[in-house]
């Protein structure tokens, strides 16, 4: 019971306080609320304004008559797209370059992250992630030409040694059983150092005590590395896995652009290529924008499932 005379202390109800805390937080922290403003005008203008152009897939679309006097055809693209033949095959090769990507390049940055990890010579280090990291600098015009000229039949540096040994000159970029395999090797030669840092940065973050420790206990470098530094990055691996299943159907467009020609469409057409053949090839705009939103509905459904099997089988996730 209350004795007499003494008051009441207020009962706040939560709803006004909590909206006069936020207005005070943010009026405390406005000068960091404006350093958001250039990035969310940046998403808004180059990431969600384009997704108008999405109706296109809808449409029967006509450059010249736009959005709005083009013909609505429901979902007559979507269903040129699942009886197309082309199709088909170009989402097999799509599937398959990027799963040989996953499966032979990811677990490389993580490797070199870890050996360098160990490196005590700093000068040597540097050294190496230097030269590891400048290929992600180049453009793929240029490591295209670059390979081209390694991999020609006729002068090449790779078919000069197999000719030395007395093989028969290969034509790599004409030959669909090869060209996969040019795919993935130029990708990770341009692309694993620069990957590298994320995991580099990953193992920077881990507690030097934990390695004095187990020095202690008498781990040598390999135990440590097995039992401290890559259960340590773990939580970095799987959601670089997670996003990067993300583009599994992406299988680098712009690599194969620069690369490929009608002889290895066979094994190289991907969605990415396909897509611009039949946009600005065949001018055929509403074809390419359903199987570019395919390609995406896909890459988000796979975000999804790729996070929650995270979450369920190694307790660890994005969200």
């Amino acid at each position: 019971m209350t004795a007499p005379g003494a008051e009441r202390a207020p009962v706040q109800t939560g709803t006004r306080p909590i909206g006069r805390g936020r207005w005070k937080l943010f009026q405390m922290n406005i000068d960091l609320y404006l350093l958001l403003i250039p990035g969310l005008a940046f998403l808004l203008l180059f990431k969600y304004a384009p997704m108008y152009g999405v109706i296109i897939a809808f449409q029967d679309f006509n450059i010249f008559e736009g959005f709005t006097g083009s013909q609505w055809v429901g979902l007559a693209q979507f269903a040129k797209l699942i009886h197309s033949e082309d199709f088909y095959q170009v989402f097999i090769n799509t599937l398959m370059i990027s799963l040989y990507k996953i499966v032979l390049l990811f677990p490389v940055p993580i490797v070199i992250a870890l050996l360098l990890n160990e490196v005590r010579k700093m000068w040597f280090k540097r050294a190496v992630q230097t030269v590891i990291f400048l290929p992600h600098f180049l453009s793929w015009v240029i490591i295209s030409g670059l390979f081209i000229n390694i991999l020609s039949p006729s002068g090449g540096l790779v078919n000069q040694v197999i000719h030395y040994f007395g093989g028969t000159p290969i034509s790599f970029f004409l030959d669909n059983d090869y060209f996969r395999s040019v795919l993935v090797f130029t990708a990770g030669w341009k692309e694993s150092g620069w990957n590298t840092i994320i995991f580099i940065a990953a193992i920077a973050g881990i507690e030097q005590e934990q390695y004095e420790a187990a020095s202690i206990d008498g781990a040598g470098r390999i135990r440590q590395m097995l039992h401290i530094t890559l259960p340590g990055i773990m939580p970095t691996i799987i959601l670089v896995l997670v996003l990067r299943l993300g583009y599994l159907l992406e299988a680098g467009t712009e690599q194969i652009l620069t690369m490929y020609n009608s002889v290895v469409y066979t094994s190289g057409d991907v969605i990415g290529t396909y897509v611009y053949r039949q946009g600005l090839g065949q001018q055929d705009y509403s074809f390419s924008t359903a199987v570019g939103l395919f390609n995406s509905v896909v890459g988000f459904i796979l975000i999804l499932l790729g996070n929650e099997l995270s979450k369920r089988l190694v307790k660890r996730s994005i969200w």
